[in-house]
């Protein structure tokens, strides 16, 4: 639903290639050259509205890479009529649209997933193997950065505020993501927050948080912006050891990651093999699909996911 970069670098083609899971009906574009040139890329039918695709017999299953604004009446229109939704991050605009959605996935007993697909990346396995492993000791504080250059167009949709832009959405999105990830995903508040907007755009261009958790002795800090030397990093610091990883969202196809690893014996970077984790998150929407198992823990993950952010806009407004 829609022909965003996204989709077309990687998750069209992804679809095609999982063809023992899935079959890619068509692509709907309001542009109806985009439609046609799609259509022609891929070899399936192009839509010249998103209702037209929505109204195709035996369609299971959307993706939506529009802009934040358009999630929540296409994810509801999706859902009222029967089908699974895969909707590229932010899920809604605020914790009231993104309820509103679980709800009716509930209602429905539908899948809805917000797509971060560094979730499904193997470094993450290891990641995790080596938090549980001790060598870090006792884990005393979690830092995560996400942020890039300035986009070249300020007609970028990221820039337009009626479109749901801005740096928090984008990108400062990830790093909560990731905090709740790597931890129970209840756990967490917002207890300071700083954004800072840029008034003739009137959005969001970078800022931060810091987190605790509701119960237990761990905070989190988060960085994010539009107008930053990149970063792309998580960091874990505990009483023995240190974690660094550098590509921790972003980590393309056939890119091995590197893991920075410190303790009192010395530093050592370990290579992970690639992945593809795009592969890896769609074979996870098939399971949700195919059978029961995990859809309400995706329907906690979207909420509390929506709860962070606006906390986050809370905080910094204060």
């Amino acid at each position: 639903l829609g022909g965003a970069n996204i989709a077309v670098r990687s998750v069209m083609p992804t679809l095609q290639a999982l063809t023992n899971e899935f079959e890619l009906l068509g692509v709907a574009s309001r542009s109806s050259d985009k439609a046609k040139s799609l259509s022609s890329q891929f070899g399936i039918k192009g839509f010249q509205s998103y209702e037209a695709l929505l109204d195709q017999p035996g369609l299971n299953a959307v993706y939506i890479p529009l802009p934040n604004s358009l999630h929540n009446e296409w994810v509801i229109k999706s859902l009222e009529k029967g089908i699974h939704v895969l909707c590229e991050k932010s899920l809604g605009c605020s914790l009231t649209e993104v309820e509103e959605m679980n709800r009716l996935a509930k209602e429905k007993n539908l899948v809805l997933v917000e797509n971060f697909q560094f979730r499904f990346h193997s470094q993450l396995i290891y990641i995790k193997n080596v938090m549980d492993s001790g060598v870090l000791g006792e884990l005393r504080c979690i830092r995560s950065s996400f942020g890039f250059p300035p986009f070249p167009s300020k007609e970028n949709i990221r820039y337009q505020y009626s479109l749901g832009g801005g740096a928090l959405f984008d990108a400062g999105a990830y790093p909560l993501k990731l905090t709740q990830v790597l931890f129970p995903f209840h756990e967490w508040r917002v207890v300071a927050a700083n954004v800072n907007i840029d008034h003739d755009l009137d959005v969001d261009i970078w800022g931060g948080a810091y987190l605790k958790q509701k119960t237990g002795p761990l905070f989190a800090e988060v960085a994010f912006g539009f107008d930053h030397f990149y970063q792309c990093s998580l960091e874990l610091w505990g009483s023995k050891g240190k974690l660094v990883a550098n590509r921790i969202f972003t980590s393309p196809l056939g890119y091995e990651p590197k893991i920075e690893l410190s303790t009192s014996s010395g530093t050592e970077e370990v290579t992970l093999p690639a992945d593809d984790h795009f592969k890896n998150m769609l074979g996870h929407f098939y399971k949700l699909v195919k059978g029961e198992e995990g859809r309400n823990d995706e329907y906690v993950q979207n909420v509390n996911q929506a709860r962070l952010l606006e906390e986050l806009k809370h905080k910094a407004n204060e």
